[in-house]
């Protein structure tokens, strides 16, 4: 269990829930959530005082596993660190493929200042992107979906998928696959925190709500030289000038533009001195693209651009284009069933239309193998402060906890329907 030398008095309120839906299962689901949102949050707080980078989430995966087990289900370690954990009836006994819920276990290098008792005990480490309030939210969804399943028997299986190293691209999802954490399943749900969205409510939209992200570098060299004598020589400076101003406008002529196709660059090196042409330098940035089929082109547009504009000033190019994520594509039936499961649980107010982000998610390896759909869940205190995700002054409002275990273990119920 988790250490609770850093935890506080858990006093965290329920959700205000107008007219939330009056099925019997809703109630039934609302009530095990009630008797476990003081102990969700008090190992929300543990996992935040005790961040883990990716692929080095031991401590984590064994909190959640202690607990599972503790709830009498029967956990099965990944690899290295993460888990899965099955739910209610297995494939051949009601013919129906498991509905997964999948949340990361990772933090990010950053400092937390966010001022709170259980902030961060590691350095240099915080939950900078709220993948506590996930890590805990599928928990809170695994205990209610198996309470319920003891007493009145799930129809469908429910698979919980503890993935790590979300924020190390190409991402822990694709271990998960490569282990068979997929196997059996039909269909899969998550969330990711959206600080700009209220407590109790989500966004979702149908088609790409992320998009994908590469790193790109781009080396170049040539003999140097002095620069009372550029004609002489490769004028590296000036190339690398080119490359960033004009490889971006290639891409936005060479793709499509409604894929919205976005090459920032975040680093420039080169030379040492005033007066000399530096022999080398380089050039790092980031490849966005809101369309999976544009991600897909753009390598072979990227390094064909880099070549064309470096050709006429007599240097060499080296192009190194590090694959990312594709974009999270929500599929459309699984985005109903979410936006469904929001209004059940958190009432006919809580779904909002949420905009696609240019962030990179791999969830969207889980989406390239069975349907699914991601929602951002709202952990912003209604009237408070807006904050932004990756921050180390990042606060949540600890209510999101319930609100996603709500949201999943209805969509799974839902889903399992379908």
């Amino acid at each position: 269990m988790p250490d609770t030398s850093t935890s506080v008095p858990v006093l965290v309120p329920a959700l205000d829930v107008p007219q939330r839906s009056t099925d019997p299962e809703v109630t039934r689901l609302v009530a095990h959530l009630d008797g476990l949102r003081d102990e969700l949050v008090e190992i929300r707080r543990d996992l935040h005082a005790h961040p883990e980078l990716g692929r080095t989430e031991e401590r984590t995966t064994r909190v959640v596993a202690q607990r599972l087990r503790a709830a009498g289900l029967e956990p099965v370690l990944l690899p290295g660190s993460g888990l899965v954990c099955d739910i209610g009836p297995s494939h051949a006994r009601s013919g129906r493929r498991r509905i997964a819920l999948r949340a990361d276990l990772d933090a990010l290098p950053v400092h937390d200042s966010c001022g709170l008792p259980w902030v961060s005990t590691v350095r240099g480490v915080a939950h900078a992107c709220g993948h506590d309030v996930h890590t805990t939210a599928v928990l809170g969804a695994g205990l209610a979906l198996a309470g319920l399943d003891a007493s009145d028997g799930l129809t469908t299986g429910v698979r919980l998928v503890f993935q790590p190293a979300e924020e190390v691209q190409p991402g822990g999802a694709i271990d998960v696959v490569n282990a068979g954490g997929l196997d059996g399943v039909g269909q899969i749900f998550a969330i990711h925190c959206d600080p700009k969205v209220d407590v109790g409510q989500v966004g979702t939209r149908i088609g790409p709500i992320t998009s994908a992200s590469d790193e790109v570098q781009v080396v170049l060299t040539g003999p140097g030289g002095h620069t009372s004598r550029p004609h002489l020589t490769g004028d590296l400076v000036f190339a690398l000038g080119q490359v960033i101003t004009q490889v971006p406008a290639i891409l936005g002529r060479r793709l499509d533009p409604r894929s919205g196709v976005n090459l920032t660059w975040g680093e420039v090196q080169a030379g040492s001195a005033h007066n000399a042409i530096p022999a080398s330098g380089t050039v790092r940035g980031t490849l966005r693209c809101l369309d999976v089929r544009a991600w897909e082109k753009a390598s072979d547009v990227f390094h064909a651009a880099v070549e064309q504009v470096v050709a006429p000033l007599g240097l060499e190019a080296e192009v190194r284009h590090h694959r990312g994520v594709p974009p999270v594509e929500n599929e459309e039936r699984s985005t109903g069933v979410l936006e469904a499961a929001a209004r059940d649980v958190l009432g006919p107010q809580a779904v909002l239309l949420t905009e696609q982000s240019l962030g990179g998610e791999d969830f969207a390896w889980y989406l390239t193998k069975v349907p699914g759909a991601m929602a951002r869940l709202g952990t912003r205190t209604p009237g408070g402060r807006t904050y932004d995700i990756h921050q180390g002054d990042l606060r949540v409002d600890e209510r999101a906890v319930e609100a996603g275990a709500l949201l999943l273990a209805r969509a799974a119920l839902l889903a399992g329907r379908a």
